[in-house]
């Protein structure tokens, strides 16, 4: 970056917002870190990355405040705007998870739908004009049409999940078009790696595999998931934080360049471009554990989408980089993670 910034980053003891955390401080930026820290998994985990951030902090004398606020409790919300002046807000907290949404919508409803609002609300009272957010892959729905692309229809959401995540979009671009407010939204693929989350498939099927039990693989492993290594999507989002201050964020999507005449809004893919069979993930993760999975073979879930890929092309001309880890490396890392910090 060229100057110093002060950066929001809410979700920052979650998987990809402390991820982030960690590179901007890195790079010499001020982050001020905000997150609920609820127990829809496991408490630790949540602890253990902040720990990170902290000891990076102190070891390179960079500037990180922490606070435990909920996207919710707007004075609490207010009361943060009211004492730093944010040059960028990136919104990583939400409720996730898609299967979750099928028992708790009252959760996604809260945190994703009123939650992103006050963030935004807080950007409109406080004249801050950059905004970056996370959206989900899971907005394409049970789209036909491969590779998934930013131009495609998200209209037929089949989770709770996946519309919260549409209605983000579309309200960040109203607030973009009304207000100013420059806004990228990322959507997400299946992102995995060291720190992940413990209710998305590696951490599950790890756990299982390494405690010698079942794991259940549904759609009988006939599935496709464009997985996408943390390393990457924590670069991409970090190369977009060089963008709103350029002023120059409208874009033209149908011929890919930059537009005047549209609100200032962007959505991009963040994804590795090669989706990865099922059957073939749980293959590659024998063989880095060692240890051979024990199959439940079932019938697809609600919600679930047999196959997602990401287009990247927007993503590749906006910031100049694409992913990088190949999938067998990638599980190689998260692996030998996983071994060194459940195992011993």
């Amino acid at each position: 970056m060229n100057r110093e910034l002060k950066i929001l980053v809410t979700g920052a003891a979650g998987f990809i917002g402390s991820s982030l955390c960690l590179k901007l401080l890195e790079n010499g930026q001020n982050v001020i870190g905000i997150d609920n820290i609820n127990d829809y998994y496991d408490v630790n985990l949540k602890k253990d990355r902040l720990k990170n951030i902290e000891k990076l902090s102190f070891l390179k004398e960079k500037s990180w405040q922490f606070f435990s606020i909920a996207l919710e409790n707007t004075s609490k919300l207010n009361e943060l705007f009211d004492n730093f002046k944010f040059d960028l807000v990136v919104n990583l907290a939400a409720q996730a998870g898609v299967r979750y949404s099928l028992t708790n919508p009252a959760a996604y409803i809260s945190s994703n739908l009123v939650g992103f609002a006050n963030i935004l609300e807080a950007l409109r009272k406080n004249e801050i004009e950059n905004l970056i957010y996370a959206s989900s892959s899971s907005v394409y729905g049970l789209s036909k049409k491969i590779p998934f692309s930013e131009n495609d229809c998200v209209s037929h959401p089949i989770s709770l999940y996946a519309a919260t995540k549409s209605s983000n979009e579309l309200m960040a671009h109203s607030y973009s078009h009304l207000y100013g407010i420059q806004s990228i939204g990322l959507r997400f693929f299946t992102v995995y790696g060291p720190w992940g989350r413990p209710d998305m498939a590696p951490m599950i099927f790890a756990k299982s595999i390494f405690e010698r039990k079942p794991i259940d693989v549904f759609n009988y492993g006939e599935m496709e998931r464009d997985f996408t290594y943390i390393d990457d999507v924590v670069e991409s989002i970090y190369r977009c934080c060089l963008k709103p201050a350029n002023n120059d964020l409208s874009f033209d999507m149908e011929n890919s360049k930059p537009a005047t005449s549209f609100a200032p809004h962007m959505i991009l893919n963040v994804g590795n471009k090669n989706p990865v069979n099922l059957n073939y993930f749980i293959e590659i993760l024998e063989k880095e554990i060692g240890i051979k999975a024990i199959k439940n073979f079932k019938e697809i879930q609600p919600g679930d989408v047999v196959k997602t890929y990401a287009d990247t092309d927007l993503l590749e001309k906006w910031i100049n980089f694409k992913p990088i880890t190949t999938f067998e490396n990638g599980i190689k890392k998260f692996v030998n993670w996983y071994r060194n910090y459940y195992i011993g």
